[in-house]
């Protein structure tokens, strides 16, 4: 089938652009390739994808014309948005990437006549300094990020309702693995491990909990929702992993597979920061037999193995 992704030469974007491919399946993809970071990251994702005979088109979905975008695309993934609690995004940025290019994906879906599925890719950050609630919790984000995808997750879930196209919501939680967005912890850290530099800490983050999700699991669950997908319209579901790991339990498997130990330099909380993460996934597990397989060990010494290479 032929399946349009948004933010295609993303982190995640990317692994399931080439995951889709290997299955047998057209993806059309497209990214604004912007200046979140160093551009050359992406057009390496990009090509991973380009080589397993992807096409990836540099395009903004905030504001391009989408006319031809969605011509005989059957399912959307919609992965592309604005990242992340830096301080250095404004709040129009993620109003911009987050609101507004849903809005507009949006209208385009509306009007075509082969689509079969929107998937939005959600997060946990919706949850708010908790996220460790089945679907039916009360949504309270603590950061801009997560409250405008809050809101693009509604207008999706909205137009589902009113009988505009099918759409299901996939929150997904503390993602890792190879190709993860270079601020992150696991790439800031290995970087910082190898140029024997002071890792930015921030204050209280050591005993911080994360559900710690392989980039491969999730994108295994997103998979089965694409094989899934006449039962889902409407549906909210969590995919990540419920084991729980502080951020010292992380740092500590990256430094035995690196054979060094990190000194850090400690930076104010940050805020809007999760202080627990773990997915309720027992959703995922009846809908879509979900079941994530990845030790965090395995899961980080091939990202390890990743980023130095």
């Amino acid at each position: 089938m032929k399946v349009l992704v948004t933010g295609a030469a993303g982190f995640i974007g990317s692994h399931l652009s080439e995951a889709l491919l290997k299955q047998g399946h057209e993806v059309v993809g497209v990214d604004n390739f912007n200046g979140y970071y160093d551009r050359s990251l992406k057009e390496r994702n990009a090509a991973c994808v380009r080589s397993l005979g992807g096409v990836i088109a540099e395009l903004d979905i905030a504001t391009d014309d989408l006319e031809g975008v969605l011509s005989g695309v059957e399912v959307v993934f919609h992965a592309a948005a604005q990242p992340g609690l830096s301080s250095k995004t404004s709040d129009s940025d993620y109003e911009l990437n987050n609101i507004q290019a849903t809005d507009r994906l949006l209208s385009a879906c509306e009007d075509s006549e082969s689509l079969e599925m929107l998937f939005y890719i959600s997060t946990s950050s919706v949850y708010g300094t908790t996220a460790t609630s089945n679907e039916e919790a009360v949504p309270a984000p603590t950061s801009k990020y997560g409250q405008t995808k809050l809101a693009a997750e509604r207008a999706v879930l909205a137009a589902a309702e009113a009988g505009l196209l099918p759409a299901c919501s996939l929150r997904i939680f503390s993602v890792y693995g190879p190709r993860e967005r270079p601020e992150k912890l696991f790439p800031l850290l290995i970087r910082s491990l190898q140029e024997e530099e002071a890792f930015p800490l921030f204050e209280g983050s050591l005993r911080h909990e994360r559900s710690f999700t392989y980039v491969g699991d999730i994108v295994t669950g997103l998979l089965a929702a694409l094989e899934r997908r006449y039962d889902l319209g409407g549906e909210i579901i969590n995919l990540g992993c419920e084991q729980s790991f502080t951020t010292e339990q992380g740092i500590e498997i990256v430094e035995e597979l690196m054979g060094k130990k990190a000194s850090f330099r400690t930076l104010p909380p940050r805020a809007g920061d999760q202080l627990k993460t773990a997915a309720s996934i027992g959703k995922a597990r009846r809908l879509l037999g979900y079941a994530p397989a990845t030790d965090l060990r395995d899961g980080l010494a091939a990202e390890v193995g990743w980023f130095t290479e």
